[in-house]
């Protein structure tokens, strides 16, 4: 489906990738405090490999609605601890960053971090950018609105598709411009779109995709399942599987997940099924 180079690796992806998340935040709104610690969140990372992660998404400065940004140097002693122990203990694994900063994201690639997984896409640092494109390294581009302490304040709606693809297109051309071309596209489920927008992204992929570049999907737990279902973060991995095969359906390239079992059988189910609708059909 695509591919990915890295500074030692490549990697082709035949079927959807799966992202799991690792947050070494005390305040995320799923799971703030529950990795701190080395020990646990090796543990984590382990069983996250184990059940079948490609990747591992590192992030220490959460952006929960209502919440305090941490500082840079907040987010620097949360994530390089934890990475240089990833990298000793699973050197053969995929690490994302999950950070809007450019000094955070060099100090974590010579540490040995694969990708930059930026939620602001190149928003929030106006250094984001040119550093990724003239290092050539994957990204994953997320559309947002707002700021860091603002952008939950927004609720887009309208012809959301259009909204979104207009900032990827501007936002690959900058990335081009310098050079890169290793880019995944995040359309930003949850960060500042109605609950209508939000499922009018899951259902439309194509109509936001830029130059057949790859879409990651992160529903994982978020309010469009808790506002339908009257579900809290910590109960809502029924509704995240259910949501996270209708993203598979449509053609999500991959998926951004806390609980990576679930996401693996829903994968391996959806793959099975459209072989064989496919077979069917010929």
């Amino acid at each position: 489906m695509f591919q990915l180079k890295t500074q030692n690796k490549s990697i082709v992806f035949d079927r959807p990738a799966l992202m799991g998340i690792l947050n070494v935040t005390p305040d995320s709104f799923s799971d703030g405090g529950r990795y701190n610690e080395m020990d646990h969140a090796l543990q984590h990372c382990e069983q996250m490999l184990s059940e079948g992660a490609d990747i591992i998404d590192i992030g220490g400065c959460s952006t929960r609605p209502n919440n305090a940004i941490a500082t840079e140097n907040e987010e620097m002693e949360r994530v390089i601890p934890i990475l240089k122990a990833v990298r000793k203990h699973f050197p053969e694994a995929l690490v994302s960053i999950d950070t809007f900063r450019k000094n955070v994201a060099e100090a974590c690639v010579a540490e040995g971090a694969d990708i930059i997984n930026d939620i602001s896409g190149g928003l929030f640092d106006t250094e984001m950018l040119p550093y990724i494109g003239q290092n050539h390294l994957p990204y994953i581009l997320m559309h947002c609105v707002g700021t860091p302490e603002t952008m939950h304040q927004y609720a887009l709606d309208g012809d959301i598709h259009q909204t979104v693809r207009d900032f990827f297109a501007q936002q690959c051309q900058v990335l081009e411009a310098y050079g890169e071309q290793q880019i995944i596209l995040d359309p930003g489920i949850g960060f500042g779109k109605s609950l209508e927008a939000n499922y009018q992204l899951l259902n439309d992929l194509n109509r936001y995709r830029y130059n057949s570049l790859p879409i990651l999907i992160g529903i994982s737990r978020k309010s469009l399942i808790n506002k339908v279902l009257g579900t809290t973060p910590q109960d809502a991995e029924n509704g995240t599987t259910v949501l996270n095969t209708i993203a598979l359906l449509k053609g999500a390239d991959l998926l951004r997940v806390h609980n990576v079992k679930n996401a693996r059988e829903a994968i391996e189910l959806a793959g099975t099924f459209c072989n064989f609708a496919a077979k069917l059909e010929s």
